[in-house]
């Protein structure tokens, strides 16, 4: 019988987007762009997902350039990789902002078995995107950051939530990282009637970032919100 993690493989081995962007956004493909990806990849989900069981759906908004940009793994590390889930990536070595915050929200969950046995992340855009600033360098980017570039990705998002869907989770509820990222979110499921209900929480990134001393609160809140409380 084919597991959660075959499909989830399946779905990582057949990634590619070919569809217009606005001039000044690209996307990276990681496991198109470093072998060693699909590797440690295909070992995660194996760990955590050789099962059959229907899992809870985390979205995210689109991988960063050193979280699932680089592992695969979305809002996963290098260094979380390694030392939260036990898997060495030997070709690169990243820190990512919101992983920090993840995984110590896991950790209060119960630990990365109990956690992934019962959920399942990703993002409607599932590959990261990138724009090129006035200077020429290449910084991370939303999908919604530009509506030009949202409508060039939104048939790419539905059928990617689709294909999520498809695996085997739960859409009685759907947990939704961040604000912006709820109200587009909403759009298209009001168009597309994937969810029955919306939960938002605040992306991990923000907290990292912005809200720092209250930490344990928004890990409170996450699990709460987990716990159906």
């Amino acid at each position: 019988m084919e597991t959660f993690a075959d499909k989830v493989i399946a779905f990582n081995r057949h990634l590619t987007y070919t569809g217009n962007l606005p001039e000044g956004f690209r996307v990276m493909n990681p496991f198109m762009d470093n072998p060693e990806t699909m590797k440690v990849m295909d070992e995660f989900y194996h760990k955590y997902y050789h099962d059959t069981e229907k899992r809870r759906f985390i979205i995210g908004i689109n991988p960063s350039r050193n979280g699932a940009g680089v592992t695969g793994v979305p809002f996963t590390d290098t260094k979380r990789l390694e030392s939260a889930c036990d898997i060495q990536m030997k070709s690169a070595r990243t820190h990512e902002v919101s992983s920090v915050f993840l995984y110590d929200m896991i950790e209060a969950y119960g630990g990365t078995a109990r956690f992934y046995q019962n959920f399942y992340i990703n993002s409607p855009f599932p590959l990261a995107i990138i724009r090129e600033t006035a200077g020429g360098a290449w910084l991370n980017a939303n999908y919604y950051d530009d509506p030009e570039l949202f409508e060039s990705v939104k048939e790419f998002m539905i059928d990617s939530l689709h294909k999520h869907i498809g695996m085997g989770l739960d859409t009685t509820e759907v947990f939704i990282l961040g604000k912006k990222n709820a109200d587009y979110i909403r759009r298209l499921n009001a168009e597309e009637k994937l969810f029955d209900r919306l939960t938002v929480l605040e992306h991990p990134r923000f907290i990292q970032q912005y809200r720092l001393k209250e930490k344990q609160l928004y890990i409170d809140k996450y699990l709460q919100a987990f716990h159906g409380r």
